[in-house]
């Protein structure tokens, strides 16, 4: 294993101020970042566009987090990836990080492959946190040779308040959400060659975008990692106040991620929603009206009964039996015994099971002398 490449030490100031802000973000505000979404990847400009195209995705969502010889923890699983061509080439990358929810890095792997014809290309990047700090691991693969691999290692010390990039796309979503970014917000970072860095970002304020054919508000972020040697990599963001990535654009990269379906606008709420009326309590007692008509449909339906009866006095005869009958023999399964004890009436029903949901397995007895009911038809 190789010791860690110098660089730039961060104040001590810094790394309070970070890991205090990220000590803030709720768990209502986590909620509202879980979700899938895909954009287009376009050329920028007025460049001429692939017919292939390329897609952008990314999801967030609750997941098990289980290592061995550890209790499983409940943590954000984030993934996201894109794939498409560049100057003729094709690439593709994914991401696939575990975050606690005060967005510690627990483990993430990142995956980058060009498909040069004779010669492809793929960069993995795997790091893991453990009880002394973490565990960085490149790999690189060229072609038909072999990997080469190089690894080390970071003290706790030195990651505190470290946001990395699975755990950046949902502080992207939070801040978006809240549609402000404080002043002086930067985090330690470690950068695409596994080096310790800083990460900032900045609110670029409120702007109108283009969403397809229609138009909308979005919030546009700046974010830029900022590497001990080399120039800083740039991206601006703009989102929609649900927090749904509208567009991002890397600073001197000739793609962009953009969001062309308006579908999305009604659902995130870029464009005014229809208004809602919400549904009022209905308390029939205290209406008068509403009142007044249950008491007279009462009315109506007992004097309907009562009619019923009084011109079917047999009614009464009928029932008395049947309760007399019931409660003499107390039989356990009463919808059978009803079942057996109605059957007779029935003059056109075929022999077989009368009553199926009893689950009777012969045919009921015909009428006998001593039926209580045998004399009354």
């Amino acid at each position: 294993m190789d010791h860690p490449p110098e660089c730039r030490q961060e104040t001590p100031a810094l790394t309070e101020a970070a890991a205090e802000f990220l000590s803030l973000i709720g768990p209502e505000e986590l909620e509202r970042c879980l979700f899938a979404e895909t954009l287009e990847v376009v050329p920028a400009g007025d460049q001429p566009r692939d017919p292939a195209g390329g897609q952008w995705w990314a999801a967030a969502r609750w997941a098990a987090y289980e290592r061995a010889g550890e209790p499983v923890r409940s943590c954000l699983l984030v993934q996201a990836g894109s794939r498409g061509r560049q100057d003729g080439v094709a690439g593709s990358s994914t991401l696939k990080a575990y975050v606690t929810p005060q967005l510690e890095t627990l483990e993430q792997e990142e995956q980058e492959r060009l498909e040069l014809r004779a010669h492809p290309v793929e960069r993995r990047t795997h790091m893991v946190s453990h009880q002394h700090g973490m565990t960085v691991t490149k790999i690189l693969r060229e072609g038909q040779a072999e990997p080469q691999c190089q690894s080390f290692s970071y003290s706790r010390a030195k990651l505190r308040g470290l946001l990395l990039e699975g755990a950046s796309l949902l502080l992207l979503r939070v801040l978006a959400c809240q549609q402000a970014v404080p002043p002086g917000l930067i985090f330690p970072a470690i950068d695409t060659e596994g080096h310790l860095c800083t990460s900032s970002y900045h609110s670029l304020g409120i702007q109108r975008q283009a969403v397809g054919s229609m138009e909308a508000e979005v919030f546009v972020i700046e974010r830029a990692v900022h590497a001990s040697t080399g120039i800083s990599t740039v991206w601006h963001s703009s989102f929609l106040p649900s927090g749904r990535l509208a567009q991002q654009v890397q600073v001197g990269c000739p793609m962009l991620v953009l969001l062309q379906d308006e579908s999305a606008l009604a659902e995130t709420g870029g464009v005014d929603p229809r208004p809602l009326f919400p549904k009022q309590p209905l308390d029939w007692e205290e209406d008068i009206q509403l009142c007044s008509w249950f008491l007279d449909r009462k009315e109506e339906l007992q004097a309907s009964h009562a009619a019923y009866i009084q011109q079917h006095p047999e009614l009464r005869a009928l029932l008395a039996d049947f309760l007399q009958a019931l409660l003499l023999r107390q039989p356990g399964d009463p919808v059978a015994f009803a079942a057996q004890f109605f059957a007779p009436f029935d003059r056109q029903r075929p022999p077989g099971t009368p009553f199926a949901a009893t689950g009777a397995a012969r045919p009921l007895p015909s009428p006998t002398p001593h039926h209580p009911l045998a004399n009354r038809e």
